[in-house]
């Protein structure tokens, strides 16, 4: 089992980014976090490094029935969906599959929400 959904885009970095930030709202999803990496690689070690954004994508509805039958489940969210850019200019979205992660727990009261989750990153992919 693949822990990623994913697809290449014909379009720029910045148009992934925004497309990604569209299509995670139409499904009732929010970015709680965006991070970097290329500027804290930069920052941080002085390095070089490629286009590369990470963005946690969370459902507060989700998120809470999540959180009421696992307590140490925030150790897990949000849902991260990256976004980046080859050397050869190839710009690719991928998401976490929340099923292949949640298996790594042994609690089955998690699969509803996991597979609700992963439905709706799944369209989020299709649809870029």
């Amino acid at each position: 089992m693949s822990y990623v959904f994913k697809k290449k885009l014909p379009i720029s970095f910045e148009h992934a980014l925004d497309k990604v930030a569209s299509e995670v709202c139409k499904e009732g999803l929010g970015i709680l976090t965006e991070i970097d990496v290329t500027d804290k690689l930069k920052e941080k070690l002085g390095a070089d490094f490629r286009k590369y954004r990470i963005l946690g994508a969370c459902n507060p509805a989700y998120a809470l029935k999540a959180l009421q039958v696992e307590p140490h489940i925030g150790t897990m969210l949000p849902c991260n969906v990256i976004v980046q850019e080859y050397p050869n200019g190839d710009v690719e979205v991928a998401a976490v599959d929340p099923l292949a992660s949640m298996q790594a727990i042994e609690n089955e009261a998690l699969k509803d929400v996991a597979l609700a989750i992963q439905h709706k990153l799944k369209k989020v992919i299709a649809e870029l």
